[in-house]
């Protein structure tokens, strides 16, 4: 494991984490981009809030093809980490922290090693919002890093905690909660950068997945459907999930938590049909 730590500006690096206000942990390279562009949006350009992404893994596994389809899982390390020291210096973070771990390493639930590391980010950057994989994601390694964040968030004193702590779309949509549970993450700002930010990583959509399209397409869906009886207010929106209660109360499960969703969501479902039946 190679901790890398990018200050874009060349700021010193105490000094760049301890300005965080917005910090972003998220499993692999381009999840930042995909699940966080409202606050790196808010952040852009500001000098009064700072945008901080984590990227837990090293990349290995990624899928290839085309020009990268002969490239060792070596050489896609070394790309992935340029493409996410381009989108930093592109978005104008504050700070970029690459951890550098496995997949393997990052789902181990033994392996305390990871949430040392995000204590270690959280005391030093303090930030005022974070913003981690959903639990409820389809992709295990956004899963296995979430529970670790919420672990190390769990460790940090009261003084020492975040004010909201929010759980993104990637994998998984979350047009699924109730609409009054529902996070609002505005994308409407910026959409040049959301867009610039998408295509730096190349390897991603060269090499077979066009997530730069999905992401962008997800956030005017999002937009548009998210009230049916009004004009659009948004031109780009993620939904997440609220988890500050998980960290301000540590005796909740965090499995029931999370599954609470589900179920309201279920009632509602019952209940609007026996409404019109």
């Amino acid at each position: 494991m190679n901790k890398i730590v990018y200050i874009p500006d060349g700021e010193e690096e105490n000094k760049a984490l301890s300005r965080t206000t917005h910090l972003c942990i998220a499993a692999h390279e381009d999840d930042i981009e995909f699940m966080a562009f409202a606050p790196i949006a808010e952040c852009f350009q500001k000098q009064d809030k700072w945008f901080c992404g984590v990227v837990t893994t090293d990349g290995a596994g990624s899928p290839r093809n085309g020009v990268y389809a002969d490239y060792t899982d070596g050489e896609m390390k070394a790309i992935r980490i340029e493409e996410q020291k381009k989108a930093a210096y592109v978005g104008g973070y504050g700070a970029q922290i690459l951890l550098g771990y496995s997949s393997n390493e990052a789902k181990d639930g033994n392996n305390d090693s990871v949430i040392n590391d995000y204590v270690e980010i959280l005391k030093a950057t303090k930030p005022k919002y974070v913003y981690i994989h959903n639990l409820a994601d389809k992709h295990e390694t956004h899963v296995a890093t979430a529970l670790k964040a919420i672990k190390a968030l769990r460790q940090l004193n009261a003084d020492e905690q975040p004010e909201k702590v929010y759980g993104c779309e990637v994998w998984r949509n979350l047009d699924w909660i109730n609409d009054e549970e529902k996070v609002y993450l505005d994308c409407s700002a910026y959409p040049n950068l959301g867009r610039a930010l998408s295509s730096v990583f190349d390897s991603q959509i060269s090499g077979g997945k066009r997530y730069d399209l999905a992401a962008e397409g997800r956030r005017l869906a999002n937009a548009t459907f998210c009230e049916s009886h009004a004009c659009d207010t948004y031109t780009g929106l993620n939904y997440a999930m609220d988890l500050t209660p998980l960290i301000t109360d540590k005796t909740l499960d965090i499995a029931d938590y999370v599954c609470g969703y589900i179920d309201r969501f279920k009632q509602s479902v019952k209940r609007l049909m026996k409404k019109y039946n």
